[in-house]
């Protein structure tokens, strides 16, 4: 029996893709990059902010900027990333359901931490119980170690517990984990990607969890 669900957040929970474009935008101008499309960065998202900039600046890594310009990018967005975010469509009230089922919910993203616990502060409250974000003593996902912290934290255990994101690291974090994965089709990646990485469940909208929670039990 499911009681716990664990959510990605960038492309799961939250729409978050116009202002992480605007902020990447800001900090390549500001050191005199061009800027990046809206699909460009939704390719380089899913691998944390450091990634996001480093796919993004030209050299990526290897350019003398890249590490002043992360750091203007996050001074950027945490100024600025609440302009244009929101949930998707039905996520609300499919948390509000969870929580009168009783369901544990956690949220581990690959976002920086501070970014992550107010984001889910500002727009699900008490609907999701831990909020995990990026920090330096814990390896990033696809590793299962926020995952794996969320269960302990809600005092929980892998036998009950799902997990759910977009993107193949999502997948890859879920088997890392030993847990199920419920891909989404509505975030960044496509299904043919869940597809291919192995998602157990994929789904089309935020109502269906509630459909594949009854199918487990």
């Amino acid at each position: 029996m499911i009681d716990t669900i664990i959510f990605d957040l960038d492309g799961t929970l939250l729409n978050t893709l116009e202002d992480l474009k605007d902020s990447t935008n800001y900090a390549l101008k500001k050191f005199g990059y061009p800027e990046r499309t809206l699909d460009e960065v939704r390719r380089f998202v899913g691998n944390g902010v450091r990634k996001l900039i480093e796919r993004a600046i030209p050299n990526g890594k290897e350019n003398p900027d890249c590490e002043a310009c992360l750091e203007t990018f996050k001074k950027h967005y945490e100024q600025n990333m609440y302009n244009k975010t929101a949930p998707y469509d039905g996520i609300l009230d499919m948390l509000k359901e969870l929580r009168t089922r009783g369901i544990k919910t956690a949220v581990v993203s690959n976002k920086f931490d501070l970014a992550v616990k107010e984001l889910c502060r500002k727009y699900f409250g008490n609907l999701i119980e831990i909020a995990i974000g990026e920090s330096e003593n814990v390896r990033k996902k696809p590793a299962p170690d926020s995952v794996l912290r969320a269960i302990r934290e809600l005092d929980s255990n892998k036998e009950n517990c799902i997990y759910s994101g977009d993107s193949d690291v999502d997948v890859q974090t879920a088997k890392n984990t030993g847990i199920d994965c419920i891909g989404v089709t509505w975030g960044f990646r496509d299904r043919g990607l869940l597809e291919k990485e192995g998602a157990k469940y994929i789904i089309d909208k935020p109502s269906e969890y509630i459909e594949i929670i009854n199918k487990i039990k």
